[in-house]
């Protein structure tokens, strides 16, 4: 009666060692996505970016979009922008609307898309700014002109002179509308 005993335990301990060596090995294989929460690597410390660094940003993006573009043979003034300093003064030259969109507007957004498809009908001395109005991308310049030209709801165009005098302001519309109002 001794070596069934004897057997069943043999057999029980190299099980338990299989098990083991099994699970141990297939830990070992996982990819390092599946490391432990407390595996992974962390920054030692953050990195902040200064108000004045990322308004010299938002200048920068808005000057590649304001740059000219080459379509074959000729060259293209970007006439739709985002809103920047720099590109509400690189448009000194030109007549300005100012767009005061919203992301969330959905009176906006199909606006935007009509003025990306149709840039080329926006007449040449003409800069149509796309200001953000109250959605997350609104920085204080932008809330400061809405205020200066008394905006009190997205999708509103305030047309403007060079010395920044409102001309004309509606509200509403696509590339139809905005070539109808424009003085």
């Amino acid at each position: 009666m001794k070596n069934p005993i004897i057997l069943v335990s043999i057999i029980a301990v190299v099980a338990v060692l299989g098990i083991g060596a099994y699970t141990f090995s297939q830990s070992s294989s996982q990819p390092d996505s599946m490391m432990k929460k407390d595996d992974t690597l962390k920054p030692k410390e953050e990195i902040s970016i200064k108000p004045t660094e990322s308004m010299m940003k938002k200048d920068e993006v808005a000057m590649e979009k304001t740059e000219s573009k080459m379509m074959g043979d000729k060259k293209i003034d970007s006439r739709y922008v985002e809103y920047s300093k720099l590109a509400l003064d690189e448009a000194s030259t030109t007549r300005k609307v100012l767009f005061f969109y919203a992301s969330w507007c959905p009176t906006c957004r199909p606006a935007d898309a009509s003025f990306k498809e149709n840039e080329s009908k926006i007449p040449q001395d003409l800069t149509l700014i796309r200001v953000n109005y109250n959605d997350p991308e609104t920085d204080q310049e932008e809330k400061d002109l809405a205020k200066k030209y008394g905006v009190t709801y997205q999708h509103t165009y305030v047309q403007i002179d060079t010395a920044g005098k409102e001309i004309a302001k509606w509200n509403g519309g696509k590339i139809d509308e905005l070539l109808n109002n424009i003085k």
